[in-house]
């Protein structure tokens, strides 16, 4: 079994897979104070789901992360408890993919396995839009190369500036309001951001295939499918995405058994 982990700023992303199948998926809230004591606990109740342990059933872990401190507890938990060290994507790891940004240090590896999934799955020119802490777009060459993209602030974190600076504004429940043209202050909230941010997403991916050409455009993270449903250049939604491209990037750096 593989375990890939995909450590965001506001969650982690567990995946299990099994082969080419993922088995299971869990999502925990990042906490960079958690110990690797900690994560391997939580890890190991999300394996007993299934009847499997640390002891005899994973055979690797591959991780991205853009929080450091949870690099280096998953690092010391995977050494602690499984035996091995694991794959991470970062700089020496083999992606199979070509990194075009000036600095391809300074592509976050969630943008990296985000590609190399993409591309494994739809070929290019690809556009891919993550609805994470941010919203990232990423752009793929037909010959499979990272080009770059674009970063958005996120939804949620955009909502949560909107309700912080204005009082009489309150959460909402992230959902397609009845009409454009909201009848209430929650459905006006609603319409702004979900109308909003779709038209944001094709006015970009309008953009990039000004220089692209007609490319497949590929949806993930949480929001991916509330906002693809609106959308009228997203084709995909692949909720999995990142996982799926660590997977294939665990396949061309696992050590040899």
């Amino acid at each position: 079994m593989l375990l890939a982990i995909d450590v965001g700023n506001t969650q982690i992303v567990i995946g299990l897979y099994d082969g080419e199948q993922l088995l299971d998926h869990w999502r925990i809230a990042t906490n960079d104070e958690r110990t690797s004591d900690e994560h391997a606990s939580l890890i190991n109740d999300f394996l007993g789901f299934h009847g499997f342990s640390f002891d005899d059933d994973v055979l690797g872990l591959v991780i991205s992360s853009g929080v450091p401190r949870i690099t280096a507890s998953l690092r010391e938990m995977s050494e602690r408890y499984f035996g091995f060290p694991p794959v991470i994507v970062e700089a020496g790891v083999k992606t199979g993919m070509p990194v075009l940004y000036e600095n391809p240090r300074e592509v976050g590896p969630d943008r990296i396995a985000n590609a190399v999934g993409a591309f494994d799955l739809y070929g290019g020119p690809t556009v891919i839009v993550d609805f994470g802490t941010a919203t990232t777009f990423e752009a793929v060459s037909a010959k499979g190369e990272y080009l770059g993209g674009a970063i958005v602030p996120g939804i949620e974190i955009s909502l949560d500036a909107l309700f912080g600076r204005a009082a009489l504004l309150r959460r909402v429940e992230l959902v397609e309001p009845r009409n454009v043209i909201g009848k209430t202050t929650v459905e006006s909230v609603q319409s702004g951001a979900v109308y909003g941010f779709s038209a944001l997403v094709d006015g970009l991916v309008q953009r990039f295939e000004r220089e692209l050409g007609e490319c497949t455009v590929v949806a993930t993270g949480g929001l991916g499918a509330l906002i693809a449903s609106l959308s009228t250049t997203i084709q995909h939604v692949e909720p999995w995405l990142t996982l799926h491209g660590l997977r294939l990037i665990y396949e061309k750096n696992a050590p040899a058994s």
